[in-house]
């Protein structure tokens, strides 16, 4: 699988989960948002995406994995749990 095919594929599957859970969760669905990689790496036949979706009220973070031994995708979604800030001296 190709660093293209893959992204491509993470995309595809991190919207289809996305829209399922706006659909059962909701009446209407929303404008598409994106579904965009924030971090990308492949090490050997593997790759490994983080992903977001453009939706402010979507509190997920997307982690896809592909195993290029075993030719199997997998998909990972965390909640986000909390968002702190620290002062940092220079």
């Amino acid at each position: 699988m190709t660093n293209e095919e893959f992204i491509a594929v993470a995309k595809a599957k991190v919207f289809e989960n996305y829209r399922d859970r706006i659909i059962n969760n909701f009446a209407a669905f929303p404008d598409s948002p994106k579904v965009f990689v924030a971090w990308y790496t492949k090490i050997l036949q593997n790759h490994k995406a983080l992903l977001g979706v453009s939706d402010p009220y979507d509190q997920h973070y997307y982690e896809v994995t592909y195993n290029g031994d075993k030719k199997q995708l997998y998909l990972d979604v965390y909640d986000k749990q909390e968002n702190k800030c620290f002062e940092v001296e220079d």
